[in-house]
């Protein structure tokens, strides 16, 4: 159709040019009636031209259009053919889809059926149910809650008692198995250590060569014996006891430099008081070089090394120094041992388990001239001198002023039990240690608000208890020291002793 319009436009634009041209020319009309005859034929001509070429165009057309309807018919076949092929499968599950709901619907009126017939007989059984418990009730005298509170008490308790039962026996084969285990190393060490018994360390004897050398001690109106027991401190005894003279001191230290003095007197003959001045205060200066060779001898018994010279010499004091009759540089050598051979049964290190032993007792060298333990004592006065932490702790904690920290610092007070305690080591009897017990208690009982009172620490501290209902905390502290004056009053200890007032207030109720 465009090609159609195409050529008629053509067409009249040939016969507008061409009567324009008429118009504008001044030809003849024959002119005029060639003109538009030619016009005319070869419009005819340019016509049936251009209906060929639309004939032919239109044909064309129409081919491609069958064409494309012939492809687009097939694809609508496929489609088709696919839709049908997808209907008939839908409805094929729509099928299973409507047997499948029925066959629920049949499963859930089925259901339905079982749960009226089970919710029939739970309620027959809770009616039975109470029922039962009604009757029980009546029974026992008891509602349901009493009978369960009971049974769980019962369980309960039943249980603890297994519970504790169990504990206790464990903890009792514990016990007998370290007890065993602690025996046999105690007795493994004591046997292989043999230790002198001790003796009575107050007098000393002193041989003359004839009994005119008493007659010179004395002197003349008794000058010479009244300046030797001054400048020395001792009482000599000089009575008809032949060739011999008693000397007597509770201070060893003072007895042992008398001795020399009147050894070194009896021997040279002079004696006069400027003489006795002068022997005294060599034997004094011959006793501290002896002190200093004691200490070294000591730490070269159990081969220790690395003692500072002050440890040294205060070491060797306590050869000088007595605990119930028991020589403290010898206790603490035996203890130093027991260390030793303990230390090495359970695998600890050996070297500083014997230094703790040789100088867990050092403070008893000061504590004379310091107010305190002496284990506490010796721990500052050993800290000053560079000691090693743990061995401090050990020589702090032997007799529980303080908390042991190492498993050898806790044998410190097992291996000086042991010495203290061996058959022979200390002359004080089981009698004389029991009353020294039963006096203190008996000391802390006497005074209103006492509840209890107890002797621990091996006489070195005693625990009391007080009623907190009658006494305040005020009054514990009256308490407290008005038994330390009363002990220090009614009795000869040695050392010091401890006195712990224990006031506790306990509050207690029930949750039911």
């Amino acid at each position: 159709m465009k090609i159609l319009l195409v050529i008629l436009g053509v067409i009249a634009g040939i016969i507008l040019s061409r009567i324009l041209s008429i118009l504008f020319s001044k030809s003849t009309e024959q002119t005029i009636h060639d003109i538009k005859v030619s016009a005319e034929v070869e419009a005819g001509k340019i016509l049936k031209e251009a209906d060929l070429k639309a004939k032919e165009q239109l044909i064309k057309i129409r081919e491609d259009f069958d064409q494309s309807t012939r492809d687009k018919r097939i694809d609508l076949q496929e489609h088709e053919k696919r839709l049908n092929e997808r209907e008939i499968n839908i409805e094929r599950k729509m099928n299973l889809v409507q047997n499948m709901e029925t066959e629920i619907r049949t499963r859930e009126d089925e259901v339905n059926e079982t749960e009226i017939k089970l919710k029939n007989k739970i309620d027959e059984l809770d009616e039975v149910f109470r029922k039962e418990i009604i009757q029980l009730e009546g029974i026992s005298m008891m509602t349901r809650d009493q009978a369960r509170v009971q049974l769980m008490q019962k369980l309960e308790n039943e249980l603890a008692n297994e519970r504790g039962t169990l504990i206790r026996k464990t903890i009792d084969e514990i016990k007998q198995q370290c007890k065993r285990e602690s025996q046999k190393l105690m007795v493994q060490a004591m046997q292989r250590f043999s230790g002198q018994c001790a003796y009575e360390r107050t007098t000393a004897t002193v041989s003359l060569p004839s009994d005119d050398m008493k007659g010179r001690i004395i002197g003349r109106e008794g000058r010479n014996i009244r300046v030797f027991e001054a400048e020395t401190g001792v009482n000599l005894l000089i009575d008809d006891t032949p060739s011999a003279v008693v000397i007597t001191c509770f201070d060893p230290k003072r007895l042992e430099i008398a001795r020399i003095a009147l050894e070194r007197l009896v021997e040279d003959g002079r004696i006069h008081p400027t003489r006795v001045e002068e022997v005294v205060e060599i034997a004094k200066s011959e006793l501290e070089s002896e002190i200093i060779a004691t200490g070294e001898n000591a730490a070269h018994e159990l081969q220790i090394a690395g003692l500072a010279p002050q440890v040294i010499e205060v070491l060797g004091k306590l050869k000088f120094r007595y605990s119930y009759s028991q020589n403290v540089l010898r206790h603490s050598i035996e203890v130093g041992k027991f260390m030793a051979v303990i230390a090495a049964e359970l695998g600890l290190n050996i070297d500083k388990a014997k230094r703790m032993g040789l100088l867990h007792d050092i403070g008893k060298a000061l504590d004379s001239d310091i107010e305190g333990p002496h284990a506490i004592i010796g721990r500052d006065f050993l800290k000053r001198a560079g000691e090693d932490p743990e061995v401090l702790n050990g020589v702090a904690c032997h007799h529980g002023e303080i908390a042991a920290e190492t498993p050898l610092a806790a044998l410190v007070s097992v291996c000086d039990a042991m010495s203290a305690s061996r058959p022979g080591a200390r002359s004080e009897t089981d009698e004389f240690y029991i009353k020294r017990l039963e006096q203190l208690e008996e000391i802390g009982n006497k005074f209103k608000g006492v509840e209890s009172c107890y002797a621990v620490q091996a006489g070195r501290e005693l625990r009391i208890i007080v009623e907190p209902e009658k006494i305040t905390e005020n009054d514990a502290l009256c308490i407290s020291r008005d038994i330390v004056k009363k002990i220090e009053a009614e009795m000869q200890f040695p050392g010091q002793i401890k006195v712990c007032v224990i006031r506790e207030t306990r509050s207690v109720e029930y949750a039911k």
